[in-house]
C-alpha cells in the first residue's frame, strides 16, 4: 500500500534507483568512465528495460512468483538481441570494451525484482511514468559521472581534449568508479534525507546489484 502514496516522478530523484537503492551499479562503476560509454549504456539500459516491463505488464499476475520472474528475465534476454544489434551500428567497438557488463543489463533489477514489487502494482499509466522516471534517473546518474570520470581521468570530454591541470588516472579505473559513486550517494543523501529509505527498493539487498 506504500507505493500507492508515492508520485511516480520520484523515480528520477528522491527515490533514484541508483542513489536511492544502489541498484544496477557495476556498468556505472566499470565502464562509466567515458560519455561515449555512458551513451551506449543508457540507450541499452533504457531500451531493454521499457520494452521488457512493459511487455512483462501482460504476463498473467496469478502465476507463481518464480515463473514470472524467469519469463521476466526471457523477456529481458529477447528484448536484448535487438537492442544489442542496433548497438554495434551506432556505437562500433564501443560494445566490445564494455563487455558481459551490456549483458547484465537485460537482468538488471528493475526487470526481475522492481517490476514485480512495484511497477506491476499500479494502474498502466503511473506505471509507465513511473518507470520512465526510474530510467531517466539512472541514465542522469550515468552521464554524470561519466562526464566527471573522464575529465578527471582522462582529460577529454566526448574524446576531445579539454583544458585540465590536474589529471587522476585512477579515476578511470573500477575502484575510481566506486569513490565517485560513494561521493555522490553521499552528497545526494545530504541534499535529499529521506533517500535513506531504501524500502521501496527491497532494502540493502540491492548494493551489489548489477
Amino acid at each position: 500500500m506504500r507505493n500507492k502514496r508515492i508520485p511516480p516522478v520520484e523515480g528520477f530523484f528522491r527515490k533514484n534507483s541508483v542513489l536511492s537503492g544502489l541498484m544496477v551499479i557495476s556498468p556505472i562503476i566499470v565502464c562509466g568512465n567515458t560519455v561515449i560509454n555512458a551513451l551506449a549504456l543508457i540507450y541499452a539500459f533504457s531500451a531493454i528495460t521499457f520494452l521488457s516491463v512493459m511487455a512483462g505488464s501482460f504476463v498473467p499476475k496469478k502465476l507463481p512468483y518464480g515463473i514470472k520472474i524467469i519469463i521476466y528475465a526471457i523477456l529481458g534476454a529477447l528484448a536484448y538481441i535487438p537492442v544489442k544489434e542496433a548497438a554495434e551500428m551506432f556505437f562500433p567497438g564501443v560494445i566490445d570494451r564494455i563487455g558481459v557488463y551490456f549483458m547484465l543489463l537485460a537482468v538488471n533489477s528493475l526487470i526481475t525484482v522492481q517490476s514485480e514489487v512495484k511497477f506491476y502494482k499500479m494502474p498502466k499509466g503511473k506505471m509507465m511514468l513511473s518507470l520512465l522516471c526510474h530510467i531517466l534517473g539512472f541514465d542522469a546518474v550515468l552521464l554524470i559521472i561519466s562526464a566527471i570520470r573522464e575529465v578527471l581521468a582522462y582529460g577529454t570530454f566526448c574524446g576531445r581534449i579539454v583544458d585540465s591541470d590536474i589529471l587522476i588516472s585512477g579515476i578511470g579505473m573500477p575502484f575510481g568508479g566506486f569513490i565517485i559513486l560513494g561521493i555522490a550517494c553521499g552528497i545526494y543523501r545530504y541534499i535529499a534525507p529521506s533517500g535513506k529509505n531504501t524500502d521501496d527498493f527491497g532494502g540493502d539487498s540491492d548494493v551489489f546489484d548489477y
